[in-house]
């Protein structure tokens, strides 16, 4: 059996047309810019052109975004906080798509350095003595971008740097700069540097950022470098960590020149943007299903049973919907054998019933309240259900569906759940007045397939269910029978 080895990660190739040495570097006009003022430039470019500033970014146009923005613009490193999930980490991410595509380095540097703003005493002795003949290299911006996520063990030599022992025994002296190996800020140099989660670095570590951040030197083990650090500072922490797992230190806090409050997505719509373009779905999940997941997460997220000060990430509703789709998945796998009309296995669309599972699975993303213990899984399906009827009511109100009730009088019941197939389910139903308007009002189209008119009926039943005009009961084997009047 042969060997396997991990991918080699792929490491943008420059352009061939770009200046290879000093002299050519600086024919063809090139300034120096700090990354505050690239950032700057690049940012009001793409204000006047009208693209794209944040791609990916859903929900903070009119509210963080543009506090983000006004910080780049005067030059300012940021601190981003918010309760969890809400995507402070993509946004800080987004940053470097703003740097300039390709920059210019001195070859082998370990700081980046600008060949025409040099750092280190060895290299301005190297620039000076080759001069226009000096050869240069060129950095991509994806290069340009460091994160560290903040943990107790993090030490300054992992941030900043310590002294190398083994340069001091080659008879290098304390000072100077190639004594050292550079930690992960200097090595960020003329990029962005991400902090994650700030306050869980301690106390005394964060003491050795107040330089980067206002005097932008080092230290290192009691001696200082003066190296005129170029970078953007960036730090992400939830509010409540101020004063539960560990603090930003005042002067910390001070040396930011803006903190920016994030926020879960405002309004249904938002949350349902944000579900969409995140979810990895391996099975169709109707429109109202996605929209049950979604106010089922801004109902456990408004919820009084939950710490609200934890917060109930985004990712909660784009794991329901992904659990959603598994299950839909699941069903098409285990009826295969059984042919739909068509002459085709069950296809895999999920239904409302698909939801339930959820509430299991991912009990453990949500902080309960004390007083709730044993009682986590009963208050989230009280919210799912509580969603489910509000999405009814949200696209159904008014309509109709007496032919749906009628289906079940005189003791008739339809069944339906997991392992029940499209196919069986519409021979119960067969045909129901009202359905196709049910099916406009839910956007499945003027000739859905049979799973997605299934999905539809099942969610008119459960609707029906939760608004008191049709009983309900589980069987043992896990299927759901609806009949009777609630």
């Amino acid at each position: 059996m042969g060997r396997v080895t991990a991918p080699t990660p792929v490491i943008p190739v420059p352009p061939a047309d770009l200046p290879g040495t000093l002299g050519a570097l600086r024919a063809a006009g090139h300034q120096y810019r700090t990354v505050k003022q690239e950032l700057r430039d690049n940012l009001l470019a793409r204000m006047r052109s009208g693209e794209t500033r944040f791609p990916g970014i859903v929900g903070y146009d009119d509210s963080v975004l543009p506090e983000v923005e006004r910080a780049l613009l005067a030059g300012h490193d940021m601190v981003l906080l918010g309760e969890r999930g809400q995507g402070k980490t993509r946004l800080i991410r987004s940053l470097g798509a703003l740097l300039d595509e390709w920059t210019p380095v001195l070859p082998g540097s370990v700081l980046n350095e600008h060949p025409m703003h040099p750092l280190t005493p060895a290299s301005r002795a190297q620039v000076a003595e080759a001069g226009d003949d000096l050869p240069i290299g060129w950095l991509h911006r994806s290069m340009r971008y460091a994160e560290k996520l903040a943990t107790p063990d993090t030490s300054v030599g992992d941030l900043i740097g310590d002294v190398d022992p083994i340069r001091i025994a080659q008879g290098r002296t304390l000072g100077d700069p190639e004594t050292i190996h550079f930690g992960l800020v200097p090595r960020t140099n003329r990029g962005i540097f991400a902090v994650n989660e700030l306050p869980d670095l301690a106390e005394r570590i964060q003491v050795a950022l107040l330089n980067v951040l206002e005097e932008r030197d080092i230290q290192v083990r009691g001696y200082q470098l003066r190296l005129p650090l170029d970078l953007l500072l960036v730090a992400s922490a939830n509010p409540e960590d101020y004063t539960n797992r560990g603090r930003i230190i005042t002067p910390l806090k001070d040396r930011f020149g803006a903190e920016i409050r994030t926020h879960y997505p405002v309004d249904l719509e938002l949350e349902l943007a944000l579900i969409r373009q995140e979810a990895d779905l391996v099975a169709e999940v109707p429109e109202h299903v996605l929209e049950v997941l979604a106010r089922f997460a801004r109902a456990v997220r408004e919820s009084p049973s939950v710490d609200p000060r934890s917060g109930v990430s985004a990712r909660f509703a784009i794991a329901a919907a992904e659990t959603v789709a598994g299950a839909a998945l699941r069903r098409a796998g285990l009826l295969a054998a059984s042919d739909t009309p068509e002459g085709r296995p069950e296809a895999a669309v999920a239904r409302v019933g698909d939801a339930v599972s959820v509430t299991s699975t991912l009990r453990g993303k949500v902080e309960f309240e004390s007083g709730e213990e044993g009682r986590e899984t009963e208050i989230l399906a009280h919210l799912l259900r509580t969603a489910t009827a509000e999405t009814f009511r949200a696209h159904l109100a008014g309509l109709d569906l007496s032919g749906f009730t009628a289906l079940v009088e005189d003791g008739a019941a339809i069944e339906t759940g997991e392992l029940v197939s499209a196919t069986e389910l519409l021979r119960q139903v067969g045909t129901v007045p009202g359905l196709a308007k049910v099916l406009d009002r839910l956007d499945l189209g003027d000739a859905p397939t049979s799973e997605e008119a299934a999905a539809a009926v099942e969610f008119v039943l459960e609707g029906l269910h939760l608004t008191r005009r049709l009983g309900k009961d589980v069987t043992d084997s896990g299927r759901t029978v609806y009949g009777g009047r609630g």
